[in-house]
């Protein structure tokens, strides 16, 4: 993600540590973080739902009742109302600032959208939607990546109908983080569910398999489903299609064994399942904005 180029022409840098500029619409208020020095254990704390999105840097979160974690760029972080937050910056130089956003939204709005969601799109497992009132640590997405990046934008362009422009943004956003929530919640909760679930078992199964060749015709095999069937239903229960689904736990595996310098891009993509550099390259870059190269490279100067 990259900040338009409006907002340095018109940001103040008043203080190298956490500097603030902050753009307001009727529901939502953007506000721009830069710091230019290391620092420790500052504090941060807003009193609206807030969406923080990495945008340069690393940042060390520490939060209440969680080990503390890096957060790097392409992630974002889900925090509920005055929730207090203690960063750390271990790397933020004049030259190599760390610049991260957070998008403080009205609980009315995200209320609004919520009853849309339950009343039009009710969830498979009878449970209603709700947004997030706890930590909610995740990579972005493509689409959620393009919506805060279009954000950027609106917030800081000075535009008549901003705030109409913004509140239809508000709404997609919530609407897949609310989906993306769910997902994690359903696949991370996977391992639990009861054998009988058929879904879970595939899930499962996959996670178990991500070296070899997994097909649709297989999958809905062990699920006893036509595959018109589970397709339908893994999308809706998921909110993914099945083969969306073994791309991101391929790439989510490829990430943990890039932490490893020594080892090859060839051996990383054959334990993940791709059949080729190629495809593996161009599925690593669209969710990590990244190739799978320069992530190995940027992860072990990190962690030197």
């Amino acid at each position: 993600m990259e900040l338009p180029k409006h907002f340095f022409e018109g940001r103040r840098l008043e203080t190298l540590v956490e500097n603030q500029t902050t753009y307001a619409v009727n529901n939502a208020e953007m506000h721009i973080f830069e710091t230019h020095q290391q620092a420790d254990k500052v504090l941060l704390q807003f009193h609206e739902p807030v969406l923080a999105s990495m945008i340069e840097g690393k940042k060390v979160m520490h939060l209440h009742g969680h080990q503390a974690f890096s957060f790097l760029p392409g992630e974002s972080l889900i925090l509920p109302a005055d929730e207090i937050m203690c960063i750390d910056f271990p790397e933020a130089q004049m030259n190599n600032p760390t610049r991260c956003s957070a998008m403080s939204i009205n609980t009315e709005k995200i209320a609004e959208v919520v009853d849309i969601m339950n009343s039009s799109s009710p969830r498979i497992d009878n449970n209603e939607w709700k947004y997030a009132d706890y930590n909610f640590h995740f990579t972005n997405d493509a689409a959620i990546n393009q919506i805060i990046q279009r954000l950027f934008f609106l917030f800081t362009e000075d535009h008549p109908s901003k705030d109409v422009f913004v509140d239809f943004m508000l709404k997609e956003l919530i609407i897949r983080i609310l989906r993306a929530n769910y997902k994690e919640i359903y696949t991370e909760q996977a391992l639990q569910l009861s054998g009988n679930n058929r879904i879970a078992f595939v899930i499962n199964y996959i996670r178990k398999n991500l070296d070899k060749p997994l097909t649709i015709a297989e999958l809905s095999g062990k699920a006893y489903m036509s595959e018109s069937h589970f397709h339908r239903v893994f999308k809706n229960e998921l909110g993914i299609s099945p083969v969306d689904f073994i791309n991101n736990e391929r790439i989510k595996l490829a990430t943990r064994l890039l932490s490893d310098p020594t080892i090859s891009i060839k051996e990383v993509y054959m334990r993940c399942g791709f059949d080729s550099r190629s495809y593996f390259n161009r599925m690593f870059r669209k969710k990590q904005q990244l190739s799978p190269t320069q992530f190995q490279a940027k992860y072990a100067q990190e962690v030197a």
